[in-house]
């Protein structure tokens, strides 16, 4: 799990504590050979991931991450985290980022958006001051988790403390690592903002401020949060926004934008990757639907929506009935007990997870190749973010709902409101859709 705050002592670290004295002919001749094929043979990649990926990711121009002039040590920390190539939101969104501009930026679920604001983040930061230079805000405490640890892999290499700070943990513990040197803080709203009112958290020169998952931030959920957080911030600050859908109060937001870049990677709202179906069933044959999805299935990791809390613990305690292995999680549980599951199932340790809508935001495990929405959700939204928990960056993946007959209505008006088509369950659903193993060419490109 990512720690509370990491200091990663890399190169740029080693660099400057370098002495004065001669070099040996052997550091000479590391220096002659200090090459892009040169550092590039130094690094950790992990295996190349062979899995297929849609136009979602790889629709791009051929930008490579080196075209960006970022740090050596931060492209050694993108590269050694596996990543490759930009995908379509990173191509335009880093180099736009990078001069300073504000960004509204819209792109789907799993398109690569949190790599989209970490690089230029960590690429903008000074690691010789000693002070909060950059604040990622989002609204679940699971997926400031999950961000805090894409930027420590990202600057292992680089001399830049990160700090994630949200609600449900030890106030205390909070106040005594921010008066150590932070660079990055990343938080939920609530946490951060006590903080920020308790002239904990100093951010008068917070140079950038992220919004991610900006929809959901911007919602009634958190009236009037942010523009207090922005009240703590300097006059002179860039402001990053990142979502798959903005609601209409983004334009009373607006005032504190300036002349944004505008980025709407939004064609279509759904993942071309992932597969929609639908079963007609009674209430009380839901879970002896789900029982018969799971022994029919090839899942590798699969999450389960419920519309309640209770109902989550309910079905959970039926599943694992049933003798599958499942976990649970939802808003109401221990925050160490809710990181354990996250941590756990985010490792593989469980086949399946059931949870409630906590579980929708920004949530990456790439495991993840089935979905199910045990009770079908009244929302297009929340549809939108629940299904896009599969077929994440460009992979494939199947979301199946359970539709009851008041559910009907429902159906047709998210279908028609995502412009996508939600199909009827075949008796057998082909394996290719969203097994790896089964994939090949020319069944992605069919499926575009």
């Amino acid at each position: 799990m990512a720690e509370a705050i990491a200091s990663q002592p890399g190169l740029a670290a080693n660099n400057h504590a370098l002495s004065p004295m001669r070099p040996n002919p052997q550091t000479l001749a590391i220096k002659e050979n200090n090459t892009d094929t040169f550092w590039k043979s130094q690094l950790k990649i992990p295996p190349k991931d062979r899995r297929k990926k849609t136009s979602d990711v790889t629709d791009t121009k051929g930008t490579s991450f080196e075209d960006f002039c970022l740090k050596r040590e931060l492209l050694m920390g993108i590269f050694e985290k596996g990543w490759e190539t930009p995908s379509p939101i990173q191509e335009v969104g880093i180099p736009m980022a990078l001069t300073g501009r504000d960004i509204l930026a819209r792109a789907k679920n799993g398109t690569g958006k949190t790599g989209a604001y970490c690089i230029p983040v960590l690429e903008q930061v000074v690691p010789t001051e000693g002070h909060i230079q950059a604040l990622i805000v989002v609204p679940t405490r699971e997926l400031a988790l999950q961000t805090s640890q894409i930027c420590i892999e990202l600057a292992k290499h680089l001399d830049i403390r990160i700090m994630v700070t949200t609600g449900g943990t030890d106030l205390k513990d909070d106040i005594m690592r921010i008066f150590g040197k932070v660079h990055v803080v990343i938080a939920t709203p609530g946490r951060v903002l006590d903080l920020m009112e308790k002239k904990i958290a100093v951010m008068d020169r917070c140079k950038v401020l992220v919004l991610d998952e900006a929809d959901k931030l911007l919602s009634q959920d958190f009236m009037g949060m942010l523009d207090r957080i922005i009240s703590f911030l300097p006059s002179k600050r860039q402001i990053l926004l990142y979502s798959a859908t903005f609601p209409v109060t983004v334009e009373d937001f607006m005032k504190h934008i300036d002349n944004p870049y505008e980025i709407n990677l939004m064609e279509e709202l759904t993942l071309k990757g992932v597969t929609q179906y639908y079963a007609f069933v009674q209430e009380r044959q839901k879970v002896h639907c789900l029982n018969t999805l799971f022994s029919k299935l090839q899942i590798n990791q699969s999450i389960i929506f419920c519309n309640s809390t209770q109902r989550v613990e309910l079905l959970a305690k039926k599943i694992t009935e049933l003798g599958y292995s499942c976990y649970y999680i939802h808003a109401r549980m221990q925050q160490a007990h809710r990181n354990r599951v996250f941590h756990d199932f985010r490792n593989g340790l469980c086949r399946n997870l059931v949870c409630s809508d906590l579980f929708t935001r920004g949530i990456d495990i790439q495991a993840v190749n089935v979905v199910i929405n045990f009770d079908f959700p009244k929302m297009a939204e929340t549809y939108l973010h629940r299904i896009g928990r599969s077929g994440r960056f460009g992979h494939l993946g199947i979301a199946i709902n359970l539709i009851t007959y008041e559910d009907r209505f429902a159906l047709h008006r998210i279908e028609n409101e995502l412009s996508t088509e939600i199909k009827p369950i075949p008796k057998v659903i082909d394996k290719s859709l969203y097994v790896a193993e089964f994939q090949d060419d020319e069944e992605i490109l069919a499926k575009q």
